[in-house]
Formats: structure tokens, C-alpha cells, sequence
């Protein structure tokens, strides 16, 4: 209604450029689609938490539909808390390490990492931060475990037997190609992983991006803190996307999604795991 009605122009100078990168609210969250326990048709190989993160539940909760439906596939029972709290990673990287030890807490409190076999990520920035809960407790033994229990969703599917979709997501072969998050690619040392996962895809070519590791200028709260950088980072990426001539981008992480999508909305975006998700479906 703001935006319709105008009233954006109101806001003093450095709001209103800003004001754009405002996410869109899904119409629907994560708890309202996915259950608290959800179990594979077939027989049950791992017990996982999926963790719905912030951006990623109120922007993206298909992603988090998607993930929870590829690991019902592959033989995991999914607990999907229906409140989660912050994991702490904005607060963390920007400098506020007490709020971040209270969110980590707030998560051990809610979740027992002895209790599964893993705990599922599926936005690199989050991931980055929630492998790391010891450094921020370190004298909390059931910190230790956690780090050791937390997986991306792309580096916890390439470990177990996955199953290679039969079908292809779409009616034709589709052109994409895949921007690497930081705090997944260097964060977490996650490269190959999403990249082999795409390939295995019926229909699907993929075109390796030119710089796909360099930054697309999100970052976090890089994009509010430092706008003019941000946007020539941003630039850069977006000639490079171009170059390809791909018809969907893949990303996994909200924070790259949500930037690259402001500046190239004529482009199809995707995470990997709702491209595998939508070929199972098929």
C-alpha cells in the first residue's frame, strides 16, 4: 500500500534508496506447511531437524517445503520446530556477541543435537554461523555436538545414498547456471557439492559463472552499511550473469536471492534444493 500510494517518496534520502531491497512476505511461513514430524513413505535411515531460518521462513518458505520434501525422499524423518528462534548469525557477524550467545542457546534449548543425526541448513549465511555455536560457548558441551551435527542441506545429501530424480523438473532442457553464497563457498568450504547435485538433474545444462566466487555486494547488512560498494559489486555480478545466457539463476542463500533478484527481476531464481525437489515431484 506504501509503495502503491507513493508515500515512499517521503522517507529521507538514504531510506528511500534503500527501501527496495525491503523483502516480500510470503503469503504463507514454514509451520503452516510443513509439521512438527513429518516420515519418509519408505523406510527411515536418518533422523534430521530442519531449521526454517529468518529470511529464508519469511521470504522463502517454499525453500524450506522444497528442502523438507527432498529428505522425506531420501529416507529422513524431518522434525521441523514450528517456532524457531534467530540462529544469531546477523547479531555475530556485526558485533553484538552476547545477543548471539543467547540465540545459541535459545536453539540448544529447543533442539538436542544428541538426539539426531544431523541438523539441516538450507541458507548459506545461517549455516556459516550455526557451525559454530563452541567458539561462542565454549564451555557447553552440547555446543560441541552441534557443531558437529549441523550440515548444509547440499553437503548432508552428498554424504548419504541420494536418489537420482528420474524425471526432468521441466517440459524442455533449461539453461542455468550458479552464483556461489560466501558464506557457504567460503564460510563453509561448500563448492562442489551444490554443483554435482545440479548436474545429476534429467533436462538440466549447467553453465559454470564467470567469478561465480566473487561477492554479489549482499553480505549480510554489507548492502545496507555500504550501499555505493554494495551496488558496484552488485553490477559486476550481474554483467556476469548475463554473459551467460542462462534462463534460472541458482543461489542458496536468502541474502544473494534477494539481491540479485532486486536488480534482475526479468531472471528466474532458484535454490538447488527446489529445482531437485521439483524434479522428485515429477
Amino acid at each position: 500500500m506504501v509503495r502503491k500510494l507513493k508515500l515512499v517518496r517521503l522517507l529521507p534520502p538514504h531510506l528511500r534508496r534503500l527501501e527496495p531491497q525491503a523483502p516480500r512476505i510470503s503469503e504463507r511461513f514454514s509451520n503452516e506447511f510443513i509439521a512438527r514430524v513429518e516420515e519418509p513413505e519408505t523406510v527411515t535411515k536418518y533422523r534430521v531437524v530442519l531449521l526454517t531460518g529468518c529470511i529464508q521462513d519469511l521470504s522463502f518458505a517454499q525453500i524450506n517445503r522444497d528442502t523438507a520434501d527432498v529428505l522425506l525422499f531420501n529416507g529422513c524423518k524431518v522434525l521441523t520446530p514450528s517456532e524457531q528462534p534467530c540462529c544469531g548469525s546477523i547479531h555475530s557477524h556485526n558485533g553484538e556477541p552476547s545477543l548471539a550467545r543467547e540465540n545459541a542457546l535459545a536453539l540448544l534449548r529447543l533442539i538436542d543435537p544428541t538426539s539426531v543425526d544431523a541438523i539441516i541448513s538450507n541458507a548459506g549465511g545461517c549455516g556459516s554461523h550455526l557451525k559454530h555455536f563452541q567458539r561462542l560457548l565454549p564451555n557447553d558441551r552440547r555446543a560441541k555436538i552441534w557443531d558437529q551435527k549441523v550440515k548444509d542441506i547440499h553437503e548432508f545429501l552428498s554424504e548419504i545414498h541420494l536418489e537420482k530424480p528420474q524425471a526432468a523438473p521441466f517440459n524442455k532442457q533449461v539453461t542455468v547456471t550458479y552464483h556461489d553464497s560466501c558464506h557457504l563457498l567460503h564460510g563453509q568450504k561448500v563448492r562442489e557439492q551444490p554443483r554435482n547435485l545440479i548436474d545429476l538433474v534429467p533436462g538440466i545444462r549447467r553453465i559454470e559463472l564467470p567469478e561465480s566466487d566473487w561477492c554479489c555486494g549482499s553480505a549480510g547488512v554489507y548492502s545496507v552499511t555500504q550501499p555505493e560498494q554494495s551496488r558496484l559489486l552488485l553490477d559486476r555480478k550481474i554483467l556476469r550473469i548475463r554473459e551467460t545466457g542462462a534462463e534460472i539463476l541458482l543461489t542458496a542463500n536468502p541474502g544473494c536471492h534477494l539481491q540479485i533478484a532486486n536488480a534482475l527481476p526479468e531472471l528466474k531464481l532458484m535454490h538447488p534444493i527446489s529445482l531437485l525437489a521439483q524434479a522428485y515431484r515429477s
